[in-house]
């Protein structure tokens, strides 16, 4: 069985799916870092020579790589993963796999993303928290239907790594 960790970046997918990979001892695929080593570029080099339709395109045809080559992992997916192409439709056909969606409220995201922004081509532009929260807001409404396709959600806010990862273990085992 694999598990697809989907939300919004900064909702922690990475640092709760290295979590419930050590926990169920399974591997742990980082998406965005999967794209990376097989482009040998950075998802911000990616955009920035090739565009978001390209990204899209390789990120579909990478995800459907992990869906019939790999067992046992937990893949952190990128934030607009499930949002393009067939995406969320393959995760959802695939017998073995499972979705999670980790649910973090805007105020949350926005504190965590406002000071990472350098590292995130779609946030870089944003000068103040006031346009981060309209950003975010904006995102989520047109993404939220995707999330909530995912097999279980699970909220996050003011939760640690350790009772996320326990609520997703007794939410799908």
């Amino acid at each position: 069985m694999n598990f697809f960790l989907i939300g919004y970046m900064g909702s922690g997918k990475s640092t709760v799916g290295s979590k419930l990979a050590q926990v169920l001892d399974y591997n742990f695929i980082d998406f965005d870092d999967y794209i990376q080593s097989k482009e040998k570029k950075t998802i911000s080099e990616i955009f920035q020579s090739k565009g978001e339709i390209y990204f899209r395109k390789i990120e579909n045809i990478y995800l459907k790589e992990l869906i019939e080559d790999t067992a046992n992992t937990i893949i952190s997916l990128g934030g607009g993963t499930p949002c393009y192409g067939n995406n969320m439709e393959l995760i959802k056909a695939s017998k073995h796999s499972k979705s999670i969606y980790l649910k973090a409220s805007i105020p949350v995201l926005t504190e965590r993303l406002f000071n990472e922004k350098g590292k995130r081509p779609l946030i870089a532009h944003i000068d103040s928290k006031e346009e981060m929260v309209e950003f975010i807001g904006k995102h989520l409404f047109e993404r939220t239907n995707y999330y909530n396709q995912s097999d279980a959600t699970i909220l996050t806010d003011n939760k640690s790594i350790e009772e996320i990862t326990e609520k997703i273990i007794l939410e799908l085992f």
